[in-house]
C-alpha cells in the first residue's frame, strides 16, 4: 500500500474550514453552541474548525466504532465514549470527518435526539457521493468526494495517517 494522489490540499481544507466556520459563527449567534467530536477521525476537523468559529462554544467528544479493522463500515455501531456534558436544551453541532454509508451518523443521530437538545445538525469536512445507504442530512459540508478509500486529515488506515496535513487517495487497499 502507498499514499496516492492528494485529492484535497491543506490549502483547500484550511480555506473551506474558514469559509464552515463563518457559516456557523452566523447561524449560532447568540445560541449555546456545542460542538461534538466523533473519535478518533474528527479530532483534527473539530480543532481547525473550533478556531475559525468566532462564538463562545463549548466542545465535546463522542467514539463510536463500525469499522474495526475494516474499510467499510459493518452496519453495527457501538459506542465506545459518550459525552460527559448534558445537551437538553443546547444547540448541538456534531463534527464528522467523513460520511459515507450514513449509518453510523443515523445512529448517533437517534442516540443524540433523544436527550432532547434545542437543535441537532452535522458539519462533515467529507461526504462521499453515492454510497448512501441512509439519507444524510448534513447542514454543513466541507468537500463532496468519490467513494475511494481516503486518508489523511484525521481519516486513518488501521490507526495509520491521520497526521497527513492533506487528504489522500490510498493507491492500494490492500483489502
Amino acid at each position: 500500500m502507498k499514499i496516492g494522489r492528494v485529492l484535497i490540499s491543506t490549502e483547500d481544507i484550511d480555506r473551506r474550514l474558514a469559509e464552515m466556520g463563518a457559516e456557523i459563527t452566523e447561524d449560532y449567534r447568540g445560541k449555546d453552541l456545542l460542538l461534538v467530536a466523533v473519535l478518533k477521525g474528527a479530532f483534527m476537523v473539530m480543532a481547525d474548525l473550533s478556531r475559525q468559529i468566532d462564538l463562545p462554544l463549548d466542545i465535546d467528544f463522542m467514539a463510536v466504532s463500525s469499522y474495526g479493522a475494516a474499510t467499510q463500515t459493518s452496519g453495527v455501531v457501538r459506542i465506545l465514549k459518550d459525552l460527559d456534558a448534558e445537551i437538553a436544551g443546547r444547540h448541538v453541532l456534531i463534527v464528522e470527518d467523513i460520511v459515507d454509508s450514513g449509518l453510523t451518523l443515523e445512529y448517533l443521530r437517534k442516540n443524540l435526539e433523544v436527550r432532547e437538545p434545542a437543535s441537532l445538525e452535522v458539519a462533515a469536512l467529507l461526504v462521499k457521493t453515492g454510497i448512501q445507504q441512509v439519507p444524510v442530512a448534513c447542514r454543513y459540508v466541507g468537500f463532496e468526494i468519490p467513494p475511494d478509500f481516503v486518508i489523511g486529515y484525521g481519516l486513518d488506515l488501521v490507526g495509520k495517517y491521520r497526521n497527513l496535513p492533506y487528504v489522500a487517495v490510498m493507491e492500494d487497499e490492500g483489502f
